[in-house]
Formats: C-alpha cells, sequence, structure tokens
C-alpha cells in the first residue's frame, strides 16, 4: 500500500491544479506547504503524532482548494473529506476521528477548545505559515483587496499581530524574537 501521506498529498495537489488554473491561486506553494512542514516539525518538537498533524495539515484547508462547500465552513468539509477520502484508504477509525478533529478545530479566529496536542499543533502551524509567506499577505492586500499602500500596510501588521495573539503560549514564546524582529523590519515608521 503507498503511503498513506503522500497519497493524500498526490489528491491534493491535483486539487491545487484545478484551483491554480481556474482561480489563479496556489493553495500549495502560498500556503499549504508551510502548514505541512510546520505541523511535521511541531509534532517531532512536541512528541505528537506525526503522521495525525501531516494528514492534517493536508487536509485543513482542502475543501476551499477542492471548492467543496462554502470557504466559510470549510474546516467542516474539509474534516468531511477526511473522513471519506481516509476511509477510502482503509485508514483507522480512531485515526480518521483524530484527523477530523484537528481539521474541524484549525481556524484561529473561531474560539475552538483543542484536546489533543495535535488539534493544537495544526492550528499553530496554520497561523505561523502567515508568518513564512508574508508576501502572500501582501498581495491580498494589494491585488486581491485592491488595499492602498497605507492601509495594505495596515491590514499585513494588524494581521500579523493578531494570527500571533491566536497562537498557543508555547508557540508564541518560540516565535517571539521572529515576531518582533518581522515588525520592527516591515513596519517602522
Amino acid at each position: 500500500m503507498p503511503n498513506i501521506v503522500e497519497s493524500v498529498k498526490k489528491k491534493l495537489l491535483e486539487y491545487n491544479k484545478k484551483s491554480l488554473k481556474k482561480d489563479g491561486y496556489d493553495f500549495w506553494d502560498n500556503h499549504i506547504k508551510y502548514v505541512f512542514q510546520n505541523a511535521h516539525n511541531l509534532a517531532i518538537k512536541r512528541k505528537a503524532n506525526v503522521e495525525i498533524c501531516e494528514l492534517a495539515a493536508l487536509f485543513h484547508d482542502m475543501a476551499m482548494v477542492a471548492d467543496f462547500g462554502p470557504r466559510d465552513e470549510h474546516e467542516k468539509y474539509g474534516a468531511q473529506m477526511a473522513r471519506s477520502m481516509l476511509a477510502e484508504l482503509n485508514y483507522s477509525k480512531e485515526k480518521i476521528n483524530l484527523i477530523e478533529q484537528c481539521v474541524l478545530h484549525h481556524r484561529s479566529s473561531q474560539a475552538n477548545l483543542r484536546n489533543t496536542p495535535e488539534e493544537q499543533i495544526i492550528a499553530d502551524a496554520d497561523v505561523i505559515a502567515h508568518f513564512d509567506n508574508i508576501p502572500s499577505l501582501f498581495s491580498l492586500a494589494y491585488n486581491k483587496m485592491n488595499l492602498p499602500m497605507q492601509e495594505g500596510k495596515e491590514f499585513v501588521k494588524d494581521k500579523l499581530a493578531r494570527d500571533y495573539k491566536k497562537l498557543s503560549p508555547k508557540s508564541q514564546k518560540e516565535l517571539k524574537k521572529r515576531f518582533d524582529t518581522i515588525m520592527n523590519v516591515l513596519f517602522v515608521y
């Protein structure tokens, strides 16, 4: 049987290719690959289940990439996709449940209780990805939102500050120096 993570990643990249052609946005290169790498690294550092974290990272925004369900509920549809796809791959029901919970609770904009280390890792990995690809936030501000220069700069600054506050205390501590450097370099007036 092929590696389950690679099988899911392959399917995600297929969805990504179609989405890129349709909308011009590369979910993989601009966001998900960073979430995936952060989830992997945090899982190792925090002695969590690496495979669960990697799979949850791949599924966390898959519904948006696949254009499945409303964007503002992508966590619900991503969890459904995880359940369905992983069941087809004969993955353990217990592990599917863990991945579903990670996907359902990954959004930092919602006040979700995170009951496992893996759930917190996916939520943190998603936020940290914004710090890994700041140009995508500026692109959002200027190209998608059509904000003027100063408003776009303020949007990105405020987004990063809000994101930092949404991190777990452990991740805030680990990211503090990087956060301060970004704020001091990009947003000095």
